[in-house]
């Protein structure tokens, strides 16, 4: 038994996984993490610096639709692969609270509200549309993975920035019908991960499951409760906001809490399937985009905990809160090496290659 490393593959336009958005994400949350456990400099430089991920994420993704059509829709038929395009309404939703949170710049922010609005609704509709009806459909082993649950994440991001856009003076005359659609969406997003969890749970239990298949993604499992608990708390702290939300307050404090518990169990089971797969089997760490996917749920359970600990009044859970914050800052350092480690890599590979190309053609010609 022995823990092992390896370069990670470069990324390619054609290969661009959908699922990379979770990199804003990763960085955003970890930067709110930080900003709210009064950590000096660093949340503004993961602002600035997530800003740059999004702004190449998008003109990468424009350019993957115009320059690999073939790809892209292949992307969109897969019921592996097509679910991380929810990534893009998440990472909206998260640097959408960067702004109003880090920044307290609401006014610029609600351009990432619409845009996670329409891209929510755009994708949730179209993409399940499309899996449903595609008539070649993998099995359960091969098309469910945790990623599935990053469907959960984008709706409570939805529900989350439409409350925090709210309590900053945006849309006031639809603010009680918009703070209802928000409790809705919370309700909504917990159902499907109540859903999903279930068919990822059978997956887990009753299919056979290699050390491969544990990607971080699974991760999600606790990630996607670990925003549900966000979102209810968020909804608790401007309740005033909706006479409808005041009366059901007790019932929201009750599933937040509930939400906040099936995330802490999820942890201790995570890692022991972690040594499992990376001790027990060595399988090795390369640097692959959906660990970014595992760096969110981290950094996300210290933000709620947070959330959590204001809200229900129970300051011993702030320790908590901060500890994990420094488990995500750790997790997200480690996925920004391996990233930098695979460009690096892969440019070597090149130079190597020219250089034996010219090697090459110089004893061609000494011939």
């Amino acid at each position: 038994m022995r823990v092992r490393f390896e370069h990670g593959r470069p990324d390619q336009l054609k290969t661009l996984h959908p699922a990379y958005f979770a990199m804003v994400m990763a960085t955003g949350i970890v930067a709110i993490a930080m900003h709210l456990h009064t950590v000096p400099v660093l949340p503004s430089v993961l602002f600035w610096l997530n800003a740059v991920f999004f702004a190449a994420l998008v003109v990468a993704t424009i350019a993957r639709v115009l320059l690999c059509p073939r790809a892209f829709k292949a992307d969109v038929k897969s019921h592996s692969r097509g679910v991380g395009f929810f990534t893009i309404v998440a990472a909206s939703g998260v640097f959408g609270n960067q702004l109003v949170i880090q920044m307290s710049t609401p006014d610029i922010a609600v351009f990432f509200w619409i845009f996670a609005v329409a891209s929510w609704l755009t994708i949730t509709y179209g993409l399940f549309a499309v899996l449903t009806v595609i008539p070649d459909k993998p099995g359960l082993a091969e098309g469910l993975n945790g990623g599935w649950l990053v469907s959960v994440v984008a709706t409570q991001s939805v529900s989350i920035i439409t409350v925090l856009m709210l309590a900053s003076g945006i849309a006031t005359d639809l603010q009680e019908p918009l703070m209802f659609a928000a409790m809705v969406l919370w309700l909504g997003g917990g159902a499907l991960y109540l859903w999903l969890m279930t068919l990822i749970f059978f997956r887990y239990t009753f299919l056979p499951m290699s050390p491969a298949d544990l990607t971080p993604p699974y991760w999600i499992n606790m990630g996607a409760v670990a925003i549900s608990t966000l979102a209810g708390t968020t909804l608790l702290s401007e309740a005033k906001l909706s006479p409808i939300v005041t009366e059901l307050a007790p019932f929201v404090e009750g599933v937040t809490l509930s939400f906040w518990a099936v995330g802490s169990w999820w942890i201790p089971m995570l890692l022991v399937l972690g040594v499992w797969r990376y001790v027990m089997r060595s399988v090795p760490f390369a640097y692959d985009p959906l660990y970014w996917g595992g760096v969110f749920p981290l950094g996300m359970y210290s933000v709620c905990t947070f959330r959590l600990s204001q809200i229900m009044d129970a300051p011993f859970l702030m320790p908590l809160s901060y500890g994990f914050m420094i488990i995500a800052t750790v997790a997200w350092a480690m996925a920004l090496v391996g990233l930098i480690d695979s460009r690096l890599n892969a440019t070597a590979r090149r130079a190597a290659a020219d250089i034996d190309r010219a090697l090459g053609q110089r004893d061609g010609r000494g011939n």
